[in-house]
């Protein structure tokens, strides 16, 4: 796949999923920007890939600093064609009657005031050239509750909504709007569900996990001609006919 000159900006870009979608579209020629809290991930990772890369510490549910670094990608590229919302975090893993306001409150500005921060700041960039991609990394917690993981169910299942609205309202401007559920990825997040102990998640095996690269993989072919038959819709990575289209199997 070739994105020669296309801009592709990706929140969480730091580690898991969001390093591996930097990796496989700087492969593929793209001008990046990428978006996390650890300035030092994000380093090294610019380091690692080279190529056409900004880096901006930026934390998600702060909406001037995803503005900020948005603008200043399209300022320097000279557009912006892909946003690929990423970042996520998976505490409080806590039942409800344990778990902190304060904490369930932080994962929702995260997980989806995040989402639409992102949308926000990238549509007056993108609708004036015509219109652009927009891919939110969903889950199948967004459509099945599970024991302990309240705040992050709800935090997915509004996200998944705000795709559907993100389409409703602006495909007729050229907005490619879509979900990804990717299943469950060997990343971190996997690593701090483990130590949870709870759910049936949590004892899941290491090696039930996909890598983090096929949700990677996925995230670029989405950015393509041959998925536009998803357009508006979330597409699950357990579907062996997805894996299929990406070249996973």
């Amino acid at each position: 796949m070739d994105f020669n000159g296309k801009t592709v900006a990706i929140t969480g870009a730091s580690r898991g999923i969001g390093a591996d979608t930097a990796r496989v579209f700087a492969a593929a020629g793209a001008n990046l920007a990428l978006l996390a809290r650890s300035e030092e991930a994000l380093r090294e990772l610019a380091e690692e890939i080279g190529g056409n890369v900004l880096t901006f510490t930026c934390d998600v549910s702060d909406y001037s600093s995803v503005e900020r670094a948005l603008a200043k990608t399209h300022q320097h590229f000279g557009g912006l064609d892909i946003l690929i919302n990423n970042a996520g975090v998976i505490e409080p893993i806590a039942r409800l009657a344990d778990a902190q306001p304060g904490d369930w409150s932080k994962l929702i500005d995260i997980n989806l005031t995040g989402v639409f921060n992102g949308v926000r700041a990238a549509l007056p960039l993108m609708k004036p050239a015509g219109g652009g991609t927009i891919i939110t990394v969903s889950s199948g917690a967004a459509h099945h509750a599970l024991e302990g993981w309240s705040a992050y169910c709800s935090s997915k299942a509004g996200a998944a909504m705000l795709t559907r609205a993100l389409d409703l309202e602006e495909r007729a401007n050229g907005i490619r709007a879509m979900g990804l559920s990717p299943g469950t990825v060997a990343t971190r997040m996997q690593r701090e569900i483990k130590t949870s102990g709870i759910n049936p998640v949590s004892e899941l095996d290491w090696e039930d996990h996909i890598p983090a690269e096929w949700p990677a993989r996925t995230l670029m072919w989405m950015c393509t001609d041959d998925a536009d038959d998803c357009i508006g819709q979330e597409v699950s990575l357990r579907e062996d006919s997805i894996r299929q289209r990406v070249g996973l199997l």
